[in-house]
């Protein structure tokens, strides 16, 4: 029990047997590695006992927005593609409450990115939907062989101390965030009673009911993006821009944009296509928060758009 509790408190321990050659690295699922997982979707059928209120579906909502804003323009636009530069302590408070999603540290999050970018949708690929829905939607992580860092991609990364710190210890960030919501629903409870909230209701719907929501659309930037949508631009893998993935994932869904400029602060390259993650970097470009902000090549698109590609084989 001691050996299973170290293994998620401290994702060293489960480096170690991963890299222990006397343990091996199949495509077998730890079953007791994800315990967790289970447990907080199981949490959410709380919502029954602890009741809901228009204050517990509020927390739950700037939960989602807030974690969500910090996976897309932090974990995947800032760690994984460096679109653009910040300072030591905002880089670290975004990889802190990125990692209150419980989607891992921001280490260990862009390397299986940047893997992904430079096998998309081939063999290697460790979530294509060509290795089926469900293992692109959540199996590929719950793998044994997927769980320690991919060390090759994120050598920039790792010279951070403090980011090595929440990837090693990833699990208390959610913890943490549970806890402060617990605090923030028992003051509401005692302070403002009329509200009829709770400490445990903010907890069920603020944490659990909002970390699945959010990782479940995440996860289907993998498992649908690179199969329904439409295509813009030429690449090589099977991505596609979603129009409703981009609302839920606040820009992410424009995902062949990305494969075509994987480097761009932003995904959304026409006017109608809805970036809100990029709106708010942009606002905080203006801040002074972040700077030197990356946008994608015109005449590199122009190569790549499958409409001019068109056009010129008509004329041909």
């Amino acid at each position: 029990m001691f050996t299973y509790l170290f293994k998620w408190l401290d994702n060293d321990q489960n480096n170690q047997q991963i890299n222990d050659p006397n343990q091996g690295c199949d495509d077998s699922i730890d079953w007791s590695r994800i315990i967790p997982f289970v447990a907080i979707h199981l949490a959410c059928l709380l919502v029954f006992v602890v009741g809901v209120s228009w204050v517990a579906v509020v927390v739950c909502v700037m939960s989602y927005f807030i974690r969500m804003f910090a996976i897309t323009a932090f974990y995947h636009r800032f760690f994984s593609h460096k679109t653009f530069k910040t300072s030591r302590v905002t880089q670290f408070i975004f990889a802190a409450i990125g990692a209150t999603a419980t989607q891992r540290g921001p280490i260990w999050w862009a390397a299986h990115h940047r893997h992904h970018h430079i096998h998309s949708d081939s063999e290697h690929d460790s979530h294509s939907p060509q290795h089926g829905f469900w293992h692109s939607h959540l199996k590929w992580f719950l793998m044994k062989k997927n769980f320690a860092v991919k060390s090759n991609y994120v050598k920039d990364l790792q010279q951070f101390p403090e980011l090595r710190f929440i990837d090693r210890y990833d699990i208390l960030f959610p913890i943490l965030f549970a806890v402060g919501l617990f605090f923030l629903g028992s003051f509401l409870e005692k302070a403002y009673p009329a509200l009829g909230t709770s400490s445990w209701q903010i907890v069920i719907w603020g944490y659990f009911v909002s970390t699945v929501l959010l990782s479940h659309v995440t996860y289907c930037i993998n498992s649908l993006a690179h199969v329904f949508g439409f295509r813009s631009y030429h690449t090589e893998d099977n991505s596609r821009n979603n129009f409703i993935l981009a609302l839920l994932t606040l820009g992410e869904g424009w995902h062949n944009n990305h494969h075509c400029c994987p480097g761009s602060v932003k995904q959304g390259f026409k006017w109608w296509q809805i970036d809100i993650s990029f709106y708010l970097l942009l606002l905080m470009n203006k801040l002074g928060i972040i700077w030197d902000l990356k946008y994608p090549n015109e005449t590199l698109l122009n190569k790549k758009s499958i409409i001019n590609q068109q056009a010129v084989g008509e004329k041909t």
